[in-house]
């Protein structure tokens, strides 16, 4: 029976985007039912320890940085270190995935999902910005405009706040986070596990 594998993240993250068409392709391989919850990492942060990057500590700024050219590097993704457009806030685009879940399916959202990391540390794009936003919805083939407006419903508003306070009560503390059988996965460095999760 195909597992289901719980996809917490923030889109702005650069490591859920190192990582996300590698999950996107091992849900597809082992037919894995995803379930898309893009959160608020800031309020994840606040109740976990996590610090927003401007208030780490400076040699944990810097390792960050080569850890991200080492993984970029390794997996052969375009990414900027220091993108036009970052730090991000990246709740427009969450509600953004999340009316495209509701409206087009988990597929759909997925796709969207990778083409707003891309945005932001491969195209030098401000995915704060609604217009952009709607560009990039439209580039997936979807009515960019429409999607917008139903991203801005209370509804869509409920949904985000409900995926953050599961992330809190699944112990989430990072971006990407996968729960496979009840078990997490923090960081895209972690794949092979899920992978391995997902094989049982």
């Amino acid at each position: 029976m195909a597992k289901i594998c719980q996809y917490f993240f923030a889109p702005q993250s650069p490591w859920t985007y190192l990582g996300h068409e590698r999950f996107a392709a091992l849900a597809r391989k082992y037919q894995a039912q995803v379930e898309l919850k893009p959160c608020d990492l800031g309020k994840v942060f606040s109740v976990s320890g996590g610090l927003p990057l401007a208030k780490r500590a400076p040699q944990r700024q810097a390792y960050r940085l080569v850890e991200l050219k080492r993984w970029s590097e390794h997996l052969q993704m375009p990414l900027n270190l220091n993108p036009a457009f970052f730090p991000v806030a990246g709740d427009a685009a969450a509600r953004l995935i999340i009316a495209t879940r509701l409206a087009h399916g988990t597929d759909a959202a997925l796709n969207l999902a990778g083409a707003v990391m891309r945005a932001v540390w491969a195209e030098e794009r401000n995915i704060a910005d609604a217009a952009t936003l709607a560009a990039i919805a439209q580039e997936c083939g979807h009515d960019g405009k429409t999607l917008i407006k139903t991203s801005e419903t209370s509804g869509v508003q409920e949904e985000y706040d409900r995926h953050t306070e599961e992330a809190i009560a699944a112990n989430v503390f990072g971006s990407p986070w996968y729960v496979v059988d009840g078990e997490g996965y923090w960081g895209q460095d972690r794949l092979d596990f899920v992978e391995r999760a997902l094989q049982k």
